[in-house]
Order: C-alpha cells, then sequence, then structure tokens
C-alpha cells in the first residue's frame, strides 16, 4: 500500500508528526539521510505502524501516492536547499514539497517560484509548538500554492491542534511564503510575551523579594484568569522545580543568558523594512541581546551605581497591579503584531485574514492563551479592524489598565530594574493615541541640515526653509 505523505528529517519533530500523521490514519514512509536514525525509528516509537522506511530520496518517491507529498523536516538554510536538490531528480510534475523549517520567508518565496517554473509546489509551513505539538497537535500555518494546500489540507486538519470550539489550529495563509511569514511573527510575538512575563518575574522577585512559592501561587492565579495562558502556566511550573543536588529552586542556579534562533530577529528587521511599529517586539529581542553581554554586565555591576531603595509601598497593590499590567501590555504587544501582519499583507499581497490567524493560534501553539479567543472575535465584528485598540472591548481593557501598567514602569525605574519591554508598551501606547506628535521638530530639523522638504498643517503641497537665514 502506498504511505499519504514521506517525511524527510526523522529527527524529534519529524518523527512526532510522522506518528501524529500514522495515529489520524495516514500512512507515513520516512527518510533520514543517517540510516541509523531510520532505523532506530523504525524499530522504535514506529514499530507495528503503518511507518515504512526509505534508504534514498528515490525509495521514498517509490512508497508513496501520487501527487507525492514530502514533508522537510530539516534545519532552516542550506539543509533545505540540500533537501529539495536530492529530491528533485525523483519528482514528477504536480508533486507536493513541504518545509516545515522555520526558514525565512524571502527564502521560501524564492524557492515558491522556482519550484513552480519547473512544475512542482512548495507549501512553507510554519509549525508551532515544540515536540509535544508535533505528538499531539500543533499549529500549523501553510502557505503556498492553493491547489497544494487543497491537497494537504485533509492531513494537516487531521494532526492539528483543536481548539475549544472543536476547530482545527490550521488555516491557509496565502500564496509562497506567507506562512513562513505568519509564523516569524508568530515568533515574534513569543518573543515579546516572555519578555514582559521575565520583567514582571524581576519586578516581584528581585523588588519585592518575593520567593519562588510565592511566585508560583502568583501565576497559578493569574493562570485562571484573563491571563490564563501557556506561558503563564509553564512559569508557574518552572517556579516549584527545585534542583536534586543542592535544593535550591533550579531557576536561580540558570544562567542568566537567553539564546535565540533568529526569528525574532527577523521580524524586528522586517518591521522596519515595511514600516511597522513594534517597540515591544523589538525590546524583546534587545532584551537577549542584552543578556548576552553577561561580562560586561557583571563589570557594570561593580563601577557603575542606581538606586539602591527598597520598596515602600503596599505589596499586594503592586502584585495585582503588575497582573493587570502585564494583560495591558500583551495586549499592546499582539496589537503591534497584528499591526506588522496587515501592513505586510498589503506589502507583500498575501490576504492575510486577521482572524484566521487568531483562530490557529488559540490552541497547540506557544503563544496560545485565552487573550486570542478576544482577537478572534475582534476581527470578526470588524474584518477590516487597523488596530486592536481601536476595538471597543480592546479599548475599554486597556483605559482600565494602563494605570496599573503606568504604575509598574514608574516603579522598576524607581527601583533600578529594567523593563525594556514594559517600558516600550506603554510608550505605544501614547504614541498611538497622541493626536500630535513631536515629528514636527523632527521634519523642521531634517529640512534644516539636509533640505529635505516639510508639509504643512495650514498649506498644500511641499516647503522649503533657508532657516538661517
Amino acid at each position: 500500500m502506498s504511505s499519504k505523505i514521506g517525511i524527510v528529517g526523522l529527527g524529534v519533530m519529524g518523527h512526532n508528526l510522522a506518528l501524529n500523521m500514522e495515529r489520524n490514519g495516514f500512512p507515513v514512509a520516512g527518510y533520514d539521510l543517517d540510516p541509523a536514525r531510520t532505523r532506530a525509528f523504525l524499530d522504535g516509537p514506529a514499530a507495528g505502524k503503518k511507518i515504512v522506511g526509505a534508504d534514498t530520496p528515490a525509495a521514498l518517491m517509490a512508497a508513496l501516492e501520487e501527487p507525492r507529498r514530502i514533508l522537510m523536516m530539516v534545519p532552516a538554510g542550506a539543509p533545505v536547499d540540500s533537501a529539495i536538490q536530492n529530491l528533485k531528480p525523483h519528482m514528477q510534475p504536480g508533486d507536493i514539497l513541504i518545509d516545515g523549517g522555520n526558514s525565512y520567508f524571502l527564502n521560501t518565496e524564492k524557492r515558491n517560484k522556482d519550484l513552480e517554473a519547473e512544475g512542482f509546489n512548495l507549501i512553507g509551513t510554519g509549525v508551532s509548538g515544540g515536540e509535544e505539538g508535533a505528538l499531539w497537535g500543533p499549529s500549523l500555518m501553510p502557505g503556498g500554492q492553493r491547489l497544494a494546500w487543497d491537497a494537504t489540507a485533509p492531513i494537516f486538519r487531521a494532526i492539528a491542534a483543536k481548539a475549544e470550539d472543536g476547530q482545527p489550529c490550521v488555516e491557509y495563509m496565502g500564496p509562497r511564503g506567507a506562512g513562513h511569514y505568519v509564523k516569524m511573527v508568530h515568533n515574534g510575538i513569543e518573543y515579546g510575551d516572555m519578555q514582559l512575563i521575565a520583567e514582571i518575574y524581576d519586578l516581584l522577585s528581585r523588588g519585592l523579594g518575593l520567593s519562588v512559592a510565592e511566585l508560583h501561587g502568583i501565576f497559578n492565579e493569574w493562570n485562571t484568569g484573563e491571563l490564563k495562558s501557556y506561558l503563564i502556566e509553564i512559569s508557574a511550573d518552572i517556579f516549584t522545580k527545585m534542583d536534586p543536588e543542592s535544593g535550591r529552586p533550579l531557576l536561580d542556579l540558570i544562567q542568566d543568558e537567553a539564546e535565540q534562533k533568529g526569528t525574532g530577529k527577523w521580524a524586528s528587521q522586517n518591521s522596519l523594512d515595511v514600516g511597522a511599529p513594534i517597540p515591544t517586539i523589538n525590546a524583546a529581542v534587545e532584551s537577549r541581546i542584552l543578556s548576552s553581554l553577561k561580562t560586561q554586565r557583571v563589570d557594570a555591576s561593580k563601577l557603575v551605581h542606581g538606586p539602591i531603595s527598597a520598596f515602600q509601598g503596599n505589596r499586594q497593590v503592586l502584585i495585582d497591579a503588575a497582573r493587570d499590567a502585564l494583560y495591558a501590555s500583551k495586549i499592546l504587544s499582539y496589537a503591534q503584531g497584528f499591526g506588522l501582519l496587515q501592513i505586510a499583507s498589503g506589502e507583500y499581497k498575501y490576504d492575510l485574514q486577521m482572524g484566521s490567524i487568531a483562530s490557529i493560534w488559540r490552541a497547540g501553539c506557544i503563544i496560545r492563551a485565552s487573550l486570542l479567543s478576544d482577537i478572534m472575535a475582534a476581527y470578526q465584528r470588524n474584518p477590516t479592524l487597523v488596530n486592536l485598540l481601536l476595538d471597543d472591548t480592546f479599548r475599554a481593557v486597556i483605559e482600565s489598565h494602563q494605570a496599573a501598567l503606568r504604575l509598574v514602569v514608574q516603579t522598576a525605574i524607581g527601583l533600578g530594574i529594567p523593563v525594556l519591554a514594559l517600558g516600550a508598551s506603554i510608550a505605544y501606547l501614547d504614541a498611538y493615541r497622541s493626536e500630535r506628535l513631536p515629528a514636527n521638530l523632527t521634519q523642521a530639523q531634517r529640512d534644516y541640515f539636509g533640505a529635505h522638504t516639510y508639509r504643512r498643517l495650514d498649506r498644500p503641497r511641499t516647503f522649503h526653509t533657508e532657516w538661517t537665514k
């Protein structure tokens, strides 16, 4: 019997997706450059299942029904190009390659066009949810030729996570690199979420001196309300883990240097290319970069002095404010991310549907949160909504929560605790709600030193002034 889909790359993600597909009724053929990995998978987790191995690309293709569907689960970059080149000689017109890695969307654009010119199809799909999601239900963000999506949709819908209403967390995003673009922005929002949580943790831990046990209780409680999300849930769990050797909280023993694989940085870089403000996400990327300067920070901590005062206010008031500040800043970060998606949709002609994107992020992915149901509802109320802050529901939340965000940022600054992402969030709010910004002075300066001209409020056309005459 022919297999329904092939998988190239049987690492953890690849073999978990294979098990997911087989469990949902789709026999799989697997191939890996390392024959030992293929054999270990077939003799181990895949034993007794409708999963067969192939020792060459030709054998893989021979095992598949037509049109062949091949999911590549290999690292982004050169390995994807290498996999394509190895598979192409054995492909037929109409066959479908699927890139399930975190490829840069412009690379996917080029690969999609090149393969289409040769009669092949390429789906670039974001896959979020990690190892567990791959096995039990990820959030999937596919883009590429529509006919390729139609041929692949039954498999993707079967293996995707299911939201509370039963809807599979997968939908066609758009042509060419649209799927990988959406995944890139997803990861940017993820960076923002994680940094906002980290800053609140820092304020409560360093500023108030709360123990990990107290933090666990607080985060557990927060996860029952409007902040309910995967990242809040796992943060609460992290606070309970003790190091078996020292008996100390494991969190306290982890080096304070956050690594990154580049997707958040891509979102920041692209936001500048298309002209979309995402300061919270940018601050999260910069915070990871700052964290990597460990040696410099250690030296600076001994030489550069700041506030030494302790928090003098009501602890519970600040804890409650931290909860509301985190929720408000989270909304502001999502508003920025969806704003970037909307601007990019026009720039790249993706025709992204914001409500659909919010819908497929409700389960399976790292940023899954109850907030996403509210975001989906906002776009159902107004599909042309340009910013979440202009939705009546979110505007009311921001207006009721912004005092808490201001209190948290002011308190942190007073204590000398860095809040790059929280601070960027309130600054974004204040800039977005300002009818007039000081850009008039900026433009006057540009005209002064570079004759760049300016526009006036009271007259049409552009003007240039000889400022020194």
